[in-house]
Parts: C-alpha cells; structure tokens; sequence
C-alpha cells in the first residue's frame, strides 16, 4: 500500500498561483478536482491528509453559503485530516458566518503567503 499522504485540491474558479511544488515538497500526493461535486464524490472513497479549497460566496445558493460547506460538512467525518481554505478579503464576513458553523480550518487571504501555506499544512 502506497504511504504517502494524499492531499485534495479543489480548484473552482483559481486565479492564483499552482502551489503543486509545495506540497510535494512536504510529502504530498496530490489530486485535483475543478468541484465541490466532485470533491465530495472523491471523499465518499478517500481520506486525505489535507483539503486545500477556495472559498467562493455564492449568494445564490438558498440554503447555505457555497460547495465549500457542503465539504466542510463531509470533513466533520475526518477530524485528522487539515483543511486550508483560500479566500478573497472582500468575502471576510461571510467567510466569518461559515466559520460560526464550521471552525476547523484554516483560512488564508488571497494572495497566499506560502509560508503561512507551509505551516498549515506541516
């Protein structure tokens, strides 16, 4: 059986840089999806290490706030496994509303300092 940690990157909407060196560089496996759909598929049938998302405020959603919720909601399931969420200063107040619900994670504003990346995910 394969031992190196798998790391999750869903990249929905992108527009900064590939941190893909970065984290082969700290021992990382990683798979990219382009949903929070198929993010959420790849969970049913994987435990990653680590989740590296962006947080997107979909204001037309009724229900909740975006497809990140819907993961952090799968995540709940996975207490071990590190969640990085990148997001736009512009959306720190809703970012702050989904953390009321969902508080383990780490939030990095865009652009990402990837040093701050590093130690999240160390």
């Amino acid at each position: 059986m394969d031992q190196a940690k798998q790391l999750l990157m869903i990249v929905e909407l992108g527009g900064y840089p590939d941190y893909s060196p970065l984290y082969l560089s700290l021992g990382y496996d990683v798979e990219v999806v382009t949903s929070g759909r198929k993010a959420i598929s790849y969970l049913k049938t994987h435990r990653p290490a680590a989740v590296v998302a962006e947080f997107n405020y979909m204001p037309d959603f009724r229900d909740r706030m975006g497809w990140l919720e819907s993961v952090l909601a799968t995540l709940q399931q996975m207490p071990q496994t590190r969640m990085v969420v990148f997001y736009q200063p512009d959306e720190q107040e809703q970012l702050n509303k989904l953390r009321q619900r969902f508080a383990n994670f780490t939030a990095l504003p865009q652009p990402v300092d990837a040093t701050a990346l590093e130690a999240a995910l160390r």
